[in-house]
């Protein structure tokens, strides 16, 4: 699967793909308020994304560090990794140096660190003290972080690239990127479809580390908060559309402790082949390919030759995978 180069791309430029039951069909993104129905609802993440990205030293070594998760008032995980740049894949940089609880850690720009715990899945996954709390914290991350980016594209992404159209709280340390395609025109066809928007927030995380024990433990555990009028609408709605593996797993994991009910909470939940869905009809989404945990979590809507037929036609068709390439739209039912 090929990678864009460049980012943000246009909604105009971006394909679709829909995947009803067995049924494959070729869209433009601009096709789908057709796709969709009066009382469909789409549901997306409003976390805005942090620069999560720090350049740092720790152990005399230079290295980056990666926010894992939410920024919590005075602490938060994080991935460490060598010395390099986003410009070389991450299974490729060279080893951090091995930390320990009380060890410092000095960011670009003064902001100062204490590990207090390593995570028994890897010396890499860290949990940080930092010297400071709350605003002046979020001012020194913004102060000297860049966005999280990857080696296939050609240029350092601005912190506005990775924003969507809803970004509200600085909750995401990767973008939640199945919203970036829904620009203005597409969002005022769909409420003249009669398809009605909703949202929630979710701490979206790091969807690769390079570290094989890492990225098999990936996604961890996230803090969702899902706002009254959400589950209202979701109650209402004939359909409901999740924009995005995040919307999945926040709407699933909380009604999985038995009924969708307003507020927040933490999901550890994984979705595969088999997992019921009790809230979330169908999922618009980005291309995954065989092997990450994003991909997994498609087969709880269609079964695993489908999915196999879908990443093949995807590959042949020249669709463009990653969080800023083309568009999935995937239902268990056919048509949507």
């Amino acid at each position: 699967m090929i990678a864009p180069a460049r980012a943000p791309r246009a909604a105009s430029d971006v394909k679709l793909l829909q995947i009803a039951g067995t049924r494959l069909s070729d869209h433009r993104y601009a096709d789908l308020p057709s796709l969709l129905a009066p009382g469909d609802l789409l549901v997306v993440n409003d976390a805005a994304t942090l620069p999560a990205a720090l350049a740092a030293d720790a152990g005399g070594q230079a290295v980056e560090i990666r926010l894992a998760g939410e920024l919590h008032p005075s602490h938060t995980r994080a991935v460490l990794f060598g010395r390099g740049t986003w410009r070389e894949r991450t299974e490729d940089r060279p080893a951090p140096p091995a930390l320990g609880p009380g060890d410092a850690v000095r960011f670009v720009g003064g902001l100062g660190a204490t590990v207090v715990e390593i995570s028994p899945i890897s010396p890499r996954l860290v949990t940080l003290a930092f010297d400071r709390r709350g605003e002046a914290l979020l001012a020194a991350i913004y102060a000297a972080g860049r966005p999280v980016q990857y080696s296939y594209l050609a240029a350092s992404l601005p912190l506005w690239a990775v924003q969507t159209r809803f970004a509200a709280r600085p909750w995401a340390v990767e973008a939640p990127s199945a919203g970036h395609p829904l620009a203005w025109e597409t969002l005022l066809a769909l409420r003249a479809r009669g398809v009605k928007l909703a949202r929630l927030t979710h701490a979206a995380g790091l969807s690769s580390t390079g570290d094989p024990a890492l990225d098999a433990a990936l996604p961890l555990p996230e803090r969702y908060d899902i706002p009254a009028e959400t589950v209202r609408a979701v109650e209402a709605a004939s359909r409901v559309i999740a924009v995005g593996t995040t919307v999945v797993r926040a709407l699933e994991g909380a009604a999985a402790r038995g009924a969708l009910v307003p507020g927040s909470g933490t999901t550890d939940l994984r979705l595969g082949p088999g997992s019921p869905l009790r809230v979330v009809d169908a999922l618009l989404t980005g291309v995954h390919v065989p092997g990450e945990s994003h991909y997994a979590l498609l087969g709880a809507f269609v079964d695993e030759l489908t999915l196999a037929r879908a990443a093949e036609h995807a590959a042949r068709s020249g669709y463009l995978s990653h969080e800023f390439g083309d568009a999935v739209l995937v239902s268990a039912h056919a048509p949507l």
